[in-house]
């Protein structure tokens, strides 16, 4: 079944148990926007069951990171952050949110929205952003094509971070990965200009993939001195998962472009 939306309700205790075996749902009482048939399914359904603690971090930290996206809804990102005038950041599939806290910790004037579909994923980032208060992290559970074409405003962000996607290794599967046209197209809508954003991957066919597909964008820049990929980021930290891959010899790509126009 295709990802729908989870809505305030069904984060409650009454529910809960119901949903923790479940990566999708649909709500009898409001209308739920679907990915369209044309927009391949960029992430893996099932990746690992949550915690207790993590589940309970849904239900009881939810009201105070979470954002909910209901149907025909554009988010007001100042509301939600409370404040305006900020460097405002989009992670894209944030994992267990290692990398969304360290730079929320580094950078209190930054407001960073996670977008993330696995529920392991939000209740660790939920534990760990209530663990060092940081108020300018929210996160919302979401298909990030669906965020991005449906509840995002025009020129509402200035960068946007996706750190070791899912590589659909099989060439049957490359049309799924998440760094394709359409994420440029609906980025483009939604940055302001001079927004930048940031890559990094440990597949090497994959990285070469973005960097080509990137340097083919006439509205794109590609912010590498000398042209090709980037230096690491300096603020991102190294997870469990990029250890992982560097110990089985994986080495690591970063890009970074700007949008120009």
């Amino acid at each position: 079944m295709e990802y729908a939306i989870f809505l305030t309700s069904l984060f409650s205790q009454d529910t809960q148990e119901t949903l923790d075996d479940q990566e999708t749902t649909e709500s009898k009482d409001h209308k739920t926007p679907r990915i369209r048939p044309d927009w391949p399914r960029s992430y893996l359904r099932r990746q690992g069951h949550a915690t207790r603690a993590q589940k309970r971090a849904i239900r009881e930290l939810w009201d105070a990171y979470g954002v909910d996206a209901p149907y025909d809804c554009t988010l007001d990102l100042d509301a939600i952050f409370g404040r305006t005038g900020t460097h405002r950041v989009l992670d894209i599939g944030f994992g267990m949110g290692d990398t969304l806290v360290a730079r929320a910790q580094l950078e209190p004037n930054t407001d960073i929205l996670g977008v993330e579909v696995h529920r392991p994923g939000l209740g660790a980032a939920l534990l760990k952003t209530e663990e060092h208060q940081l108020e300018h992290i929210r996160v919302v559970k979401h298909d990030v094509f669906q965020l991005l074409s449906a509840h995002l405003p025009d020129q509402c962000l200035d960068e946007a971070t996706l750190f070791f996607p899912e590589p659909w290794p099989k060439d049957r599967d490359h049309k799924r990965r998440i760094v394709r046209p359409l994420l440029l197209s609906c980025l483009e809508r939604v940055f302001r200009p001079g927004a930048t954003l940031n890559l990094a991957t440990d597949v090497e066919d994959y990285a070469h993939a973005m960097l080509e597909l990137l340097e083919s964008q006439d509205n794109w820049t590609n912010n590498a001195p000398q042209g090709g990929f980037s230096p690491r980021c300096s603020w991102r930290p190294i997870t469990l998962y990029e250890q992982k891959g560097m110990d089985e010899g994986r080495e690591i790509f970063d890009l970074s472009f700007t949008l120009s126009t």
